[in-house]
């Protein structure tokens, strides 16, 4: 299985123009997983941008992934990661046959078990408010050990360390480290923030 690092930026809004410094911010506070949103304005120029800049030192790709064409574009552009906000099993078997990293939306036993039986890489469990730490501790009992399970919606530095308890390897952060309009500055300074709050947590 492979692995993708613990935090994942969520650059839901952000445009081709402003990406690879918005992506240079994230990166210098040690965050080297970035997902463009398809969402987002011209979404594949973006993350064609993001490859050529900085494939090198961070795995890119897209969220909001809902088809098998969707997944041809991202790859198209030099995608690696495909996130999605539910678990579609066309899309994760059109991810892995592209060589691509799979990491569908789930929300109960049923969707994960699916996601993992048709070769998903991880698990984003979203939103994660709905499914809570009770919920995702739960899951953990029966999931196979090893599962990578990123909490997104509702994670933020004031609530890992219930999270991590709960069985959780890493985040998706969104809005709290990025929303159309912010400056590289400003995303720079929450993304060392969010950083530093998970690093005192794994480091004791």
């Amino acid at each position: 299985m492979n692995h993708v690092p613990p935090l994942i930026a969520i650059l839901r809004g952000v445009r081709p123009d402003e990406v690879t410094q918005i992506a240079d911010a994230i990166m210098a506070a040690g965050i080297t997983s970035i997902e463009v949103p398809l969402n987002s304005p011209d979404p594949l120029d973006s993350i064609a941008r993001l490859v050529k800049h900085s494939g090198d030192r961070a795995l890119i790709g897209a969220g909001t992934v809902l088809t098998p064409d969707d997944v041809a574009g991202v790859a198209g552009a030099g995608g690696q990661l495909i996130v999605s906000p539910d678990c579609n099993p066309a899309v994760i078997d059109a991810t892995k046959a592209a060589g691509l990293q799979s990491f569908p939306g789930v929300l109960t036993p049923t969707e994960a078990f699916t996601a993992l039986r048709h070769g998903a890489d991880g698990l984003k469990f979203f939103p994660g408010n709905l499914v809570g730490e009770a919920g995702l501790k739960a899951m953990m009992a029966v999931l196979p050990q090893g599962t990578q399970t990123f909490a997104v919606g509702g994670a933020a530095p004031d609530n890992f360390a219930d999270w991590i308890a709960a069985g959780a390897t890493g985040f998706g952060i969104g809005s709290g480290l990025y929303q159309a309009g912010f400056d590289a500055e400003e995303v720079g300074k929450r993304a060392a923030a969010i950083v530093s709050a998970f690093d005192a947590l794994v480091a004791v």
